[in-house]
């Protein structure tokens, strides 16, 4: 049998900004805890992402406690506290298609971020009493997810990696790609038939192979895009579905706990 076993785990706890890597990851009913829980919208509450704002994967949140500390080049650090859950009142703000209640942060952080990026952003907070539906399209029962794009958590497989890099003239990391949980021991692109698996002491459906957009073309160790929309354009070559360019796979937890670098992963079905 093969032996497939969890090798990083990641969170990104502002949208779009730099991951965060750890060693263990506790499992909520969000998802990754702490995972994406932060966002910037707008002055009209429409959310902002890398994929028009490249720079914005230069930037570093750091959790703390009680919220998070960040910093860019250029920039000096900036630490915020999370806003009080029960007392704020929230505002209606967009994610894709989706109108979410949220928080309002600090006009310190949104003066941060408007400088470092050049346009007016405020930052926000998904807090516990909202809830945000997943996609139904492909999981059509009730499961919130915070601002992530649709789905609470995203796997990807090392042998899936070095599949596309032995197809590309500079082959790229798996940052391109965002995961909060990479495998190793599988073969390439197996993820895309998992239907139910166990990690650690938390299950998961595998509800959707991820369907990968223009965010994969910048580089998020300099913020540039790639000229020649690398790694996306080699990857739709070959791996193009009628989801799109494919690589990874959504998951969403069926019950909480803790995972770690190092558990094994059992496919269930």
């Amino acid at each position: 049998m093969t032996d497939i076993r969890v090798t990083e785990l990641n969170i990104y706890p502002v949208k779009s900004c730099a991951g965060v890597s750890l060693s263990r990851v506790a499992i909520t009913n969000w998802g990754a805890d702490r995972d994406r829980r932060f966002m910037l919208v707008d002055a009209n509450g429409k959310f902002i992402t890398a994929r028009k704002q490249h720079r914005l994967v230069l930037v570093k949140a750091v959790v703390a406690d009680n919220g998070l500390m960040l910093s860019a080049p250029g920039m000096s650090g900036l630490f915020v506290e999370a806003p009080e859950q029960e007392s704020s009142a929230m505002e209606s703000v967009q994610v894709w298609k989706d109108e979410v209640s949220a928080l309002f942060v600090d006009a310190r952080a949104d003066a941060w971020f408007s400088e470092f990026l050049g346009e007016q952003a405020r930052l926000v907070y998904i807090p516990e009493r909202s809830f945000r539906q997943v996609d139904r399209a492909y999981y059509d029962a009730p499961h919130k997810v915070s601002f992530a794009d649709a789905y609470p958590i995203l796997a990807t497989s090392e042998s899936s990696l070095e599949d596309l890099n032995g197809r590309l003239r500079n082959p790229v990391k798996m940052t391109h790609f965002r995961p909060n949980i990479v495998v190793a021991g599988a073969e390439s692109f197996a993820e895309d038939d998992w239907r139910r698996l166990r990690i650690g002491d938390v299950e998961f459906a595998a509800v959707k192979p991820c369907s990968r957009c223009v965010f994969t073309t910048i580089d998020p160790a300099t913020g540039h895009k790639s000229p020649d929309t690398e790694p996306l354009r080699t990857l739709a070559s070959y791996r193009k579905t009628e989801l799109g360019a494919i690589f990874g796979q959504n998951l969403v937890q069926l019950n909480q706990g803790v995972i770690c670098v190092g558990d094994k992963v059992e496919l269930l079905d």
